[in-house]
């Protein structure tokens, strides 16, 4: 992947794209569902600065499972994978267990 480091507080997120099938077997592609909403911090921008000049800094880490906002950020393709690019306020949580290794089956 490319270097890409994100300014003050917004975040780099991957999708995690879940394959969906109907009871019958159908497959359901990607442009017929809506946007993932579950991801995993790639990169995290040192933070914003608050009233009295010092740094804030960003309260994600890579490697966290994040849930997000329905309809946020940019969406962006590096090396033919896409990413949102977001600001941190726009996560409502931090999953506790990765939401990645859940997709791996590494649980």
């Amino acid at each position: 992947m490319e270097k890409l480091a994100p300014l003050g507080n917004n975040v780099l997120v991957k999708p995690l794209s879940v394959e969906e099938v109907t009871r019958g077997g159908i497959i359901i592609p990607d442009t017929a569902k809506e946007k993932p909403q579950e991801g995993e911090i790639v990169a995290a921008g040192p933070g914003k600065s608050g009233k009295a000049g010092n740094l804030l800094p960003v309260e994600v880490k890579v490697g966290d499972g994040v849930i997000f906002a329905k309809y946020t950020g940019s969406e962006i393709k590096i090396n033919g994978e896409k990413y949102f690019i977001m600001p941190e306020s726009d996560i409502l949580a931090v999953c506790t267990s990765s939401a990645a290794s859940k997709a791996e089956g590494n649980n």
